[in-house]
């Protein structure tokens, strides 16, 4: 049985044990359902679009999102808890591995409007059962690169996705947040 928004929710971080942040820094939303979330049409390559789907946990059962806004930076990063029944979010992890080694670029849309990505895998970080990162450099002009981190961990039947982003330099989530929120993700599925 998946983790339920109330377990998702009780997991998530409280202002307090995110010193980064600005006060009132940290919001947390859920999806209800899919039609609860922002839709844009699909992307341009069909495996870049199995990779953004995952990332925003498109089909689990269960999805939380907490967004930070970082003392000292102008824009917020985000994790997105997403809760899988029995043995889904393992194949969806497989999915997304095999995404990440077909996807290297894809134009979609966004509030923005229209944009390339282009998609560059990094070293996977050493948390979680399953771990992967990657970011998207999308041109903007006249000011830089806007450079997105992603980082997937699987915890059990969990994805979360933590992304931190930039324009014309790179930043990344700080690794103790990862590594404390994947920890209470795996105790609470030991229970």
């Amino acid at each position: 049985m998946p983790l339920t928004k109330a377990q998702l929710k009780a997991l998530t971080f409280k202002e307090s044990e995110v010193p980064q942040v600005r006060e009132g820094g940290i919001v947390l939303q859920e999806f209800e359902t899919k039609s609860g979330r922002p839709s844009f049409p699909p992307v341009s390559d069909p495996s870049c679009n199995v990779m953004v789907d995952i990332r925003i946990g498109e089909n689990a059962s269960v999805v939380v999102s907490q967004s930070f806004d970082w003392e000292g930076d102008i824009y917020a990063g985000s994790s997105i808890i997403a809760s899988y029944e029995q043995g889904e979010a393992r194949k969806v992890f497989a999915e997304l591995e095999q995404a990440l080694g077909a996807c290297r670029s894809y134009s979609g849309g966004n509030y923005a409007g229209k944009f390339k990505a282009a998609v560059k895998v990094e070293k996977d970080p050493n948390v979680g059962d399953e771990a992967a990162r990657f970011r998207e450099i999308v041109p903007i002009k006249d000011l830089g690169d806007r450079d997105m981190e992603f980082t997937l961990v699987r915890s059990g039947n969990v994805i979360v996705t933590f992304q931190r982003m930039n324009i014309g330099r790179s930043s990344s989530f700080p690794e103790e947040l990862i590594g404390k929120q994947v920890e209470r993700l795996h105790e609470a599925q030991r229970k």
